[in-house]
C-alpha cells in the first residue's frame, strides 16, 4: 500500500499512492556490488564484485548463497517427483544461469545502471528500501530533475530493444527483462502523460512526512547515526514546499482535502513524534528544537496555503479519463485481461459470489431465528444482509482495536502453523496505531521492513476513527469491522498474507534487482486475497468468518467495478453507495471511506480482483495438472518463491 510515493499497492483497505507505485525488496548495495544478498551469506557475494569477476563466477556466488538461505528452514521429507519439483523450484533460476551468456551480462548493466539512478532520485525509496546512502536527501521536484529522469528512462527504453530475442538470455533474466521494460514505460507515462506532480499534493508527502518518519520507526542504525540525517532532511522540507507550491496548478478538491488532513499530520510528527529517536542520543539532538520548530512552522505555512490558495481553485478533475485510465490499468496490473473483460469477470463473479454468502448465511439465519418463515428464508438479500448485521453486533471500538488484533495474530499464525500451508516465517510483526500522516485513506495497512533492514519489523497499522466522526458513525464504522472481520482482515494483512508473502519475497535471490524493485501489486494483492478464501476454505473461525471472507470478496469485486466506472465511465457517487451497499452489503460508514479512496486512487483498486482471479487460476492449473499428488504446502511455498513478479510469469516459472 504502498505510503504515497512508497508503493501503495499492499493493502486492501489503504491506499498509499504514487503513480508509479513501487515497493521494494531486499539488495545489498554499496558502490561496487551490484548484486542480491543477506548479512548471513554475505562471504558467499563477497566474490560477486562486477569489476573482478566473469558472469559464471557471479552466478556460483548466487547458486550457493540461495542455497544457503533455503537449508536455513528444515525440509520434510519428499517422497515422489511431483513433490520434488515444487522444493526444488527456487534453486532452478541461480542454476539456469550457470550458463550465463554475454547478454545476460549486458543487460545485467543496464539494468544495474537504470536502478541506481532511480535510487538516487528517489532518496526516500532508497530508504524504505534499507539502502541508507540517502538518507540525507529529499527527491528534488524541479521540471530540471523530471527531464533528467525521462531522459534516463528513454535511453533504457532504448538499450532494452537489444534483447527482444529472450532465448540470448538465462534463468531470471528471461522474465527481468520484460518487466523492466514494463517499469520503464511505466515511468515514461507517469512523467509524459499522467505529471501528477502538476495536480496531486499528496505525491509531496513523501517528502515532507514519510521520509522524516522512515528515519524514527525504524532502528536500522545507531540514534547518533541517525539523527544528522534526520536534520539534513528538516532542513530540506522548506524547499520541497516551495516547488509544490511552484508546480501545483488545478487539484481535484478531494485531493487536496486530504493534503490538508496529511500536513496536519506532519506537524505533529515533527513536533512531537521525533522522541522515541531523538531521546536515545541527547547530546546528538541538543541543538535540533529550533530546526524543529522552523520546519514545523513552513509546514504550517504550507498548510495555510493548501487551505487559501490551493483549495479555492481546486477546481481539477479526480477522473482519470478512460484513455489514460486504460493504459495506467495495463502497468498496475500487468495482466493479459482487458479492461473490458475484467468487467465481465467481475459481474460474472459477484452473481456468484452473491450465491455463496447466501447459501454460507442460511444455515446461521435459521440458528440465530428458529422461527423465520419460508418466505422470509428464500430472500436471498435478507438473510445475507441480517446474518451480516447480527455479526456486526461483536466488535471492538478505538480504544480496544489494536489490542485485539494483537491477539488475533497471534491466532491466526497458531492456525496457519497447525494447518501446515505454507512455510511460516520467524520475523517479528507489531500491531501500532496507524500514524496521523497516513491516515484518511484506509483502516489498515501492512508495513514491511526495506529488504535491506536486518532483523526489520513488520508494522501491522490500524486506523482509529477520525475524531471529528459522530458516535453513530463510529459505531457503523466498527461494525463493518468487527470481530470476525478482523479475522479476516488480518489474514489478508498479516498471516498468511501481506507478512508472510514478503518475507519469503525478501529471500528470493537474482543476478539483476529487477524483480525486487518492480514488485507486482497485483501478485501481492492477490495472494493476500487468496490467503483470505484458503484459511476460510479450511475452517478458520467458521462460518462466522466465512461469511466476512465472501463479503470481502464481495468488496474486491465492488472495488474493480467502481475502479472503472468512476475513472472510464464517469459513475456517480450515487451509484457507487448503491452497488457498495445494496450488492456488496457494506456499511455506510466503510461505503462514504472508500467512496474517498476510489476517487484518490486509480487503478490499484483493481489489482485485489485481478490478482485472486489469477491465483485461483493458477492453483487449479496445477491441482489439474498433479492430480492426486498435489500439496498445498509445496504449493504456496513454490508460488511466493519467486519474489513478486506477476502471476502470468510465476505460471510461466511453474510450467502451468
Amino acid at each position: 500500500m504502498l505510503l504515497l510515493r512508497l508503493n501503495p499497492r499492499l493493502d486492501l483497505w489503504s491506499s498509499r499512492r504514487r503513480s508509479s507505485s513501487r515497493l521494494f525488496c531486499h539488495v545489498e548495495r554499496s558502490r561496487d556490488i551490484s548484486y542480491c544478498s543477506s548479512a548471513k551469506n554475505q562471504r558467499f557475494i563477497d566474490c560477486a564484485r562486477n569489476d573482478k569477476e566473469s558472469a559464471l563466477a557471479r552466478q556460483i556466488c548466487f547458486v550457493v548463497a540461495a542455497f544457503a538461505a533455503r537449508c536455513r528452514v528444515p525440509q520434510k521429507p519428499i517422497m515422489n517427483k511431483t513433490k520434488a519439483l515444487f522444493v526444488l523450484v527456487p534453486l532452478v533460476i541461480p542454476l539456469a544461469n550457470l550458463r550465463a551468456t554475454p547478454q545476460d551480462d549486458q543487460f545485467q548493466q543496464v539494468a544495474h545502471d537504470y536502478i541506481e539512478g532511480f535510487l538516487t532520485s528517489n532518496p526516500e525509496y532508497a530508504t524504505e528500501l534499507g539502502d541508507h546512502r540517502f538518507d540525507d536527501k529529499l527527491t528534488d521536484y524541479s521540471a530540471e530533475a523530471r527531464s533528467q529522469e525521462l531522459a534516463r528512462a528513454q535511453q533504457t527504453r532504448q538499450q532494452l530493444e537489444a534483447f527482444n530475442d529472450l532465448s540470448q538470455l538465462t534463468g531470471a533474466n528471461k522474465v527481468d527483462v520484460r518487466l523492466l521494460k514494463d517499469n520503464v514505460d511505466n515511468e515514461i507515462f507517469d512523467i509524459e502523460e499522467l505529471r501528477e506532480w502538476e495536480w496531486n499534493p499528496l505525491v509531496y508527502n513523501q517528502s515532507l512526512a514519510n521520509s522524516i518518519y522512515l528515519l524514527v520507526a525504524r532502528d536500522f542504525a545507531p540514534a547518533e547515526q541517525r539523527i544528522p540525517n534526520l536534520r539534513k532532511r528538516l532542513e530540506g522540507i522548506p524547499a520541497v514546499i516551495a516547488q509544490a507550491k511552484a508546480n501545483l496548478k488545478h487539484s481535484p478538491k478531494i485531493y487536496t482535502e486530504t493534503a490538508i488532513e496529511q500536513t496536519q499530520g506532519a506537524i505533529s510528527l515533527v513536533r512531537e513524534g521525533l522522541s522515541p529517536l531523538l531521546n536515545q542520543a541527547p547530546q546528538a539532538a541538543k541543538d535540533l528544537g529550533p530546526i524543529q520548530e522552523k520546519t514545523a512552522k513552513a509546514l504550517e505555512d504550507y498548510k495555510t496555503w493548501l487551505q487559501k490558495d490551493l483549495l479555492p481553485r481546486s477546481d481539477g478533475d479526480f477522473r482519470l479519463g478512460a484513455d489514460k485510465f486504460r493504459k495506467k490499468l495495463r502497468f498496475a496490473l500487468a495482466s493479459d485481461l482487458s479492461m473490458e473483460e475484467i468487467m465481465q469477470r467481475a459481474q460474472a463473479d459477484l452473481a456468484q459470489t452473491q450465491k455463496t454468502i447466501y447459501e454460507t448465511g442460511l444455515p446461521l439465519y435459521k440458528k440465530y431465528f428458529p422461527n423465520a418463515g419460508k418466505a422470509t428464508l428464500e430472500d436471498k438479500k435478507k438473510v445475507t444482509a441480517t446474518v451480516l448485521d447480527k455479526l456486526g453486533e461483536q466488535h471492538t471500538d478505538d480504544n480496544t482495536i489494536v489490542s485485539y488484533a494483537q491477539k488475533i495474530v497471534r491466532e491466526a499464525t497458531d492456525f496457519t502453523k497447525q494447518h501446515d500451508v505454507v512455510t511460516v516465517p520467524e520475523k517479528p510483526l507489531e500491531v501500532i496505531v496507524m500514524p496521523e500522516f497516513k491516515r484518511g485513506q484506509g483502516i489498515a495497512y501492512c508495513d514491511s521492513p526495506g529488504p535491506l533492514e536486518q532483523n526489520g519489523k513488520t508494522f501491522f497499522a490500524v486506523e482509529p476513527t477520525p475524531k471529528d466522526w459522530s458516535t453513530q458513525r463510529k459505531q457503523s464504522f466498527f461494525r463493518e469491522y468487527n470481530n470476525y472481520m478482523c479475522r479476516d482482515l488480518t489474514v489478508h494483512e498479516a498471516m498468511p498474507g501481506h507478512y508472510l508473502q514478503l518475507a519469503h519475497a525478501n529471500e528470493f535471490r537474482a543476478p539483476t534487482l529487477v524483480r525486487a524493485v518492480f514488485r507486482s501489486g497485483t501478485f501481492i494483492e492477490g495472494w493476500a486475497v487468496y490467503c483470505e478464501q484458503m484459511m476460510a476454505e479450511l475452517g478458520y473461525g467458521g462460518p462466522e468468518v466465512k461469511m466476512q471472507q465472501l463479503k470481502m470478496r464481495l468488496r474486491v469485486i465492488c472495488n474493480a467495478i467502481i475502479d472503472q466506472g468512476i475513472h472510464a465511465k464517469n459513475m456517480s457517487e450515487k451509484e457507487a453507495m448503491d452497488l457498495m451497499m445494496k450488492e456488496g452489503f457494506q456499511q455506510e460508514a466503510e461505503a462514504v471511506a472508500k467512496w474517498k479512496r476510489a476517487r484518490l486512487s486509480s487503478a490499484q483498486l483493481s489489482t485485489y480482483f485481478v490478482g485472486v482471479a489469477e491465483h485461483l487460476d493458477l492453483r487449479d492449473r496445477a491441482k489439474a495438472r498433479d492430480g492426486t499428488a498435489f500439496n498445498l504446502k509445496n504449493y504456496n511455498d513454490a508460488v511466493i518463491s519467486f519474489g513478486s513478479p506477476p502471476v502470468k510469469y510465476v505460471r510461466e516459472l511453474m510450467g502451468l
